[in-house]
């Protein structure tokens, strides 16, 4: 989502704003699993096209949403509840047309989206595919074909072809719960020492470091309680980072911040955590950021 867009990028790069998400180089489109995401324009056709689906239906459903869509607002932009009671459909219809790569849409994480139509991208669907199954390997690695069909919704035999076109990109890899596979090219960087680490990051409710399924959350969070507090069956909390591991969960309401460590940290650690919670770039607070501890 926008907000929890803003953290992550905020988590990995220098001096985030508090509006950053709406940056002219960044777009939101409705993507993997019909959730919302923040992405640079000039990806909408991977992070769209890429999960058009194979199917001659699934097409053609995508396309006359679109093309429904675009009638209807004409080059204007409007919200997707209004345009939804004009056409006589429930809005989230409009996410269904999504993987035409022609809606675009504005959401601050509160009431329903804006919407609009944009022209097609010029690319070749198998190739976004392609290239969306390649970042997903980059970000996510090791990983499988049936992470990847889970993570951007599409179906297995899709997901399998996917692979199958990256097929020479790819290399073989055995981890603690599974075999699965890696860029190629990423190959050094797993076998070289790793940078040290942040002393703390707060990490978004479905930030890409933990968007994991299955026995993947096993390979990274080894323990069932805390995997369970981590990956809930409601909205997921966030993820505390403590020298590069995740080592609790937090919450938010607005200037207050509730951390549930998982294990005893040190003050150093502490002073860590709280120093990074008070740099969070959060829209509409103002003052200090007040840390509660719940251990």
């Amino acid at each position: 989502m926008p907000r929890a867009a803003l953290l992550s990028i905020h988590a990995r790069v220098d001096y985030a704003h508090p509006s950053i998400w709406e940056h002219p180089s960044l777009v939101q489109v409705w993507g993997p699993r019909f959730s919302t995401y923040v992405v640079p324009a000039r990806d909408r056709a991977v992070f769209t096209l890429g999960r058009l689906p194979d199917d001659e239906r699934g097409r053609r459903r995508a396309d006359e949403v679109a093309d429904r869509l675009h009638a209807f607002l004409d080059g204007r932009r409007m919200g997707a509840a209004e345009a939804g009671r004009a056409l006589g459909k429930h809005p989230n219809w409009f996410r269904y047309g999504a993987a035409s790569g022609r809606i675009l849409i504005r959401w601050d994480g509160a009431r329903r989206p804006t919407v609009w139509t944009v022209p097609a991208p010029e690319v070749d669907p198998l190739d976004a595919r392609r290239e969306l199954a390649r970042r997903y390997v980059h970000a996510f690695g090791p990983t499988t074909q049936t992470s990847f069909a889970v993570w951007a919704g599409i179906t297995s035999a899709e997901a399998r072809a996917a692979f199958d076109l990256l097929a020479r990109s790819l290399t073989p890899v055995r981890t603690p719960t599974a075999e699965a596979w890696i860029l190629t090219r990423d190959e050094p960087a797993f076998r070289a020492p790793p940078e040290p680490p942040a002393a703390a990051r707060l990490l978004p409710s479905g930030d890409t470091y933990y968007l994991l399924h299955g026995a993947d959350r096993e390979f990274l969070v080894p323990q069932l309680g805390p995997r369970n507090a981590l990956w809930t069956s409601r909205v997921w909390p966030g993820a505390v980072l403590v020298a590069g591991e995740i080592a609790g969960t937090w919450r938010r309401a607005h200037e207050n911040l509730t951390i549930q460590p998982w294990r005893r940290l040190s003050r150093k650690e502490r002073d860590a955590v709280e120093t990074e919670a008070a740099g969070l770039p959060l829209p509409g607070v103002e003052g200090r950021v007040v840390v509660r501890w719940d251990d």
